[in-house]
C-alpha cells in the first residue's frame, strides 16, 4: 500500500506523469480499430435479440437423459415449429429452453404434445410463453427513447455545470462505450435483452461519473491559465489526469470484482438467465468506460480547446519561452565549455614558458658578460654589457645560440 500511495503522491504532485494527452492519436487508432471491428460485426452479423424484442414461442421443460439439442430441434421441427433455438440451461435449473418464431394457438399445442411424447415429457412440467411482435416492437421503442432522453440530459447537465466543450467530450465518450459494448455484444452473438439494455444505461452512468470527476480536477487546474501563462492547457488537464488516474484504477477494479463474480461464479451455479444478461453488459461497458474516460474524454476536451485562439496563443507563447530557456542553457554550457577548455590552455602553455626562461637564464647573463678585449686586438667592435643581445627562441630552447664571428673575445 506505501508503494501505492508514493505512486499516486507523485503522480498528483508532477514529478512522475503519464503523457496521455500528449499521445492522443495513439488512443484514436486504437479506439478507431476497435470501433471498425464493432461496426463491421454489427453490419455482418447483427443482433441477436431476445425473445422479448422479437416476439415468438419458448417452450421450457426439465433435462432427462433422452433429450439432446439436435433431438429435441428435429421433434419440434416435425411438429410445425420451423426452425427453432434450443438452449440447455446448466446449473441448479438443469432444463431446457426452445425458441420459435410466433407460432398459431394450435401449433403451440402440437409442439408441447410432440415434446411431451418424444422424451416423456409432461406438459404440466413444461413451461409454455407467448410474446407477441407488438409487445417486442414497444419495449426496443422504449428502449431507443431511454437512451435518447439520457444523452440529451447528459449534454444539458454537462453544459450548464461546465461548458459546452466538456459537454461534448463526454458525448463523444459515450458514443465510443456505446458502439464497442453492441459491438461486442454482434461479435459475440450474445443476447439481447431488455436486462441488457437497462444495464447499458447503468454503466453510462457510470462512464459519465469517471469522466465528470476528471473534469472538474481539469477545471480546477486550468483556472486562471491565460493570466499566469504558466503552461498550456493540453499540459494541465494531462496533470489533471494523473492526479485522477490511481482514483479511476481503484474505483473501476471494485466496480468490476463484484460483476466478474456474478459473471463467472453466479452463472455457473445458477445458470444462464437475468443475471447472465446483466453481468454481460457490465462487465463490457465498465471495462470500456474505464478506457474511455482516461483516454479519449479528456484528450478530446484538450484537442477542442487547443482550437481556441486563445489558448493556441497561450500555447505559442508558452513554447517559445521554453525554447528560449533551453537555447540560454545550451549557450551557458557551450560558454563554460569554452572558458574551461581556455583556461587549461592558458595554464598549460603557462607552465612551458616558466621552465622555457629558467633554461635560458644561464645564457642570457654570459651574453651580458661579454666584453670587448683592446689587448688581443683584431676586431673593433664593442658589445655593451648593459644592452643584452636578442637571442631568438631556437637558440633559447635549444641552448646553442651561435655567436656572431669577433662579437666574444677570450675572458681574462
Amino acid at each position: 500500500m506505501a508503494g501505492v500511495g508514493g505512486i499516486a503522491g507523485r503522480l498528483y504532485r508532477g514529478e512522475v506523469s503519464i503523457n496521455f494527452v500528449g499521445r492522443q492519436r495513439t488512443w484514436y487508432l486504437i479506439s478507431g480499430v476497435i470501433l471498425l471491428i464493432s461496426v463491421v460485426a454489427l453490419a455482418v452479423r447483427g443482433l441477436n435479440f431476445s425473445q422479448d424484442f422479437t416476439g415468438g414461442s419458448s417452450f421450457t421443460f426439465p433435462a432427462n437423459s433422452s433429450t439432446s439439442q439436435g433431438a429435441i430441434s428435429r421433434v419440434v421441427t416435425a411438429a410445425g415449429g420451423g426452425s427453432s433455438t434450443v438452449q440447455f440451461v446448466s446449473g441448479t435449473l438443469h432444463q431446457w429452453t426452445v425458441q420459435t418464431a410466433s407460432l398459431p394457438a394450435n401449433v403451440t399445442q402440437a409442439v408441447a404434445s410432440a415434446l411431451d411424447k418424444a422424451f416423456g415429457i409432461s406438459q404440466t412440467n413444461m413451461s409454455v410463453q407467448i410474446v407477441g411482435p407488438t409487445w417486442g416492437s414497444q419495449i426496443t421503442s422504449k428502449a431507443i427513447e431511454a437512451l435518447i432522453i439520457f444523452l440529451v440530459v447528459i449534454v444539458i447537465y454537462l453544459s450548464v455545470a461546465f461548458e459546452w466543450r466538456m459537454a461534448t467530450a463526454a458525448f463523444v465518450a459515450l458514443m465510443h462505450d456505446i458502439l464497442i459494448t453492441v459491438g461486442v455484444y454482434a461479435l459475440t452473438g450474445w443476447s439481447v435483452s431488455p436486462t441488457s439494455v437497462i444495464g447499458l444505461l447503468t454503466i453510462l452512468g457510470y462512464s459519465l461519473y469517471d469522466t465528470v470527476v476528471v473534469f472538474d480536477k481539469v477545471r480546477e487546474n486550468t483556472a486562471g491559465l491565460l493570466t499566469t501563462q504558466r503552461t498550456t492547457y493540453s499540459d494541465a488537464a494531462n496533470l489533471a489526469l494523473n492526479q485522477t488516474l490511481v482514483r479511476s484504477i481503484n474505483t473501476s477494479l471494485t466496480a468490476l470484482l463484484p460483476v466478474a463474480s456474478i459473471l463467472f461464479v453466479g452463472v455457473g451455479l445458477l445458470g444462464a438467465g437475468i443475471l447472465e444478461d446483466l453481468a454481460l453488459v457490465l462487465f463490457v461497458g465498465m471495462l470500456s468506460g474505464t478506457y474511455s474516460s482516461i483516454f479519449i474524454a479528456t484528450p478530446v476536451l484538450a484537442d477542442l480547446k487547443e482550437r481556441d485562439p486563445k489558448y493556441k496563443d497561450l500555447a505559442v507563447r508558452v513554447n517559445r519561452r521554453l525554447s528560449g530557456g533551453r537555447a540560454a542553457q545550451r549557450a551557458a554550457a557551450e560558454s563554460a565549455t569554452v572558458d574551461t577548455t581556455a583556461a587549461a590552455t592558458a595554464s598549460a602553455a603557462g607552465v612551458a614558458v616558466s621552465t622555457v626562461t629558467v633554461q635560458d637564464s644561464p645564457d642570457v647573463d654570459t651574453e651580458r658578460l661579454d666584453e670587448t678585449d683592446e689587448q688581443d686586438g683584431g676586431d673593433d667592435i664593442a658589445v655593451s654589457a648593459a644592452a643584452p643581445r636578442s637571442v631568438s627562441r631556437q637558440q633559447r630552447v635549444t641552448g646553442s645560440a651561435q655567436r656572431r664571428p669577433g662579437a666574444r673575445k677570450k675572458r681574462r
